[in-house]
């Protein structure tokens, strides 16, 4: 596919990008431990929303289905063993600048599960998402994305399917624009500038999340796929990639990775909630803390979380002909109750 040029990049609401597959370099061995090893991949052919999921477009999914998410309900006692009785509320985590020296790395300095925070008050009581429609829905959890990409007639990315459309058609790049983060001093994405988590400079204009499209698009029209919110996947966590396959005849075709057992986090032996891959980085990566604002980055949450700097996107791999019907019958009935609710 060709890449667009810089006067297209206005885009509708809800749109979507055909890609036509093939086989890249997935993962870096110059980042992180988790990216390793780089490796070729092959993914067929999807179409692909041009933005994340916004607040708006979720508010119609909700108004037709009166779907309520992860965070808006009481957790269940047996999946958290040990949470205090007065913890297991409806709630979910918020990030919040230390107001004090800091201690170590220890998030929770700087992350704060608050009660009655979910993807309607995202910084919790009090804070409106309605008031930013065009913003990415954030406070939402792994099932609450899969629950949207099923009503919408779609499903969530591969990781693999979500790097080959970041890099935009530039394999092998640091960055989905290129090899230099900042070209020529302006930031190309929502990210954190500045020391984090403590001093944030806004030199690309935002504190929190952005509107979708505020940065340029990348070499396949696609927006916000680095920075501003971390986007689900459907793949659960691993620690490393794959090995390179030993001859070109071996390259692996549409990876999936389904091994829940191993996502677990061997460090909480008695939590059993699986964990999925985020990609893309957060207007909270930072050079000093996450320099994970690249396609190859990759971390790890459990599937239960959401915060305020998660959200995503979706995919679909039914043949194109097929697009036009589909989105019709996935949107036709919440999208108008949507944008009341957004009022």
């Amino acid at each position: 596919m060709q890449p667009r040029g810089q006067a297209e990049q206005e885009f509708a609401l809800g749109e979507e990008v055909y890609l036509s597959g093939g086989t890249f370099v997935m993962g870096s061995d110059t980042h992180y431990p988790e990216e390793r090893p780089a490796h070729p991949v092959s993914v067929g052919d999807f179409w692909i929303d041009v933005t994340p999921v916004t607040n708006r477009q979720f508010a119609a999914f909700v108004a037709a289905t009166g779907y309520l998410t992860v965070a808006e309900r009481a957790p269940d006692p047996k999946d958290y063993p040990g949470a205090l009785p007065h913890m297991l509320r409806p709630g979910s985590l918020i990030f919040e600048p230390p107001g004090k020296p800091l201690t170590g790395r220890d998030s929770s300095q700087w992350w704060t599960f608050v009660f009655g925070a979910n993807w309607r008050q995202p910084y919790g009581p009090g804070s409106e998402a309605r008031t930013e429609p065009d913003h990415p829905v954030v406070q939402v959890a792994h099932e609450d994305a899969q629950a949207y990409a099923a009503w919408a007639g779609k499903e969530l990315p591969s990781e693999a399917e979500w790097e080959f459309a970041a890099r935009g058609g530039l394999d092998g790049a640091d960055y989905a624009w290129g090899q230099e983060f900042m070209p020529n001093g302006k930031p190309r994405a929502n990210t954190w500038q500045g020391l984090f988590p403590v001093h944030n400079s806004l030199a690309d204009g935002f504190a929190r999340t952005s509107p979708v499209g505020s940065f340029p698009p990348n070499g396949y029209g696609l927006y916000d796929m680095i920075g501003n919110v971390w986007e689900w996947t459907c793949d659960f966590w691993t620690a490393r990639h794959h090995d390179a396959a030993a001859k070109p005849c071996c390259i692996p075709r549409n990876p999936r990775v389904t091994a829940r057992e191993e996502s677990y986090d061997q460090r909480q032996p008695s939590v059993r909630i699986p964990r999925r891959v985020l990609k893309g980085g957060s207007h909270l990566c930072a050079p000093n803390y996450c320099r994970r604002y690249r396609p190859a980055a990759r971390h790890p949450q459990p599937e239960d979380s959401a915060t305020t700097h998660i959200g995503f996107r979706c995919i679909r791999r039914a043949a194109p002909q097929d697009q036009a019907q589909d989105q019709d019958q996935a949107r036709g009935q919440g999208l108008g109750q949507g944008r009341e609710e957004m009022k």
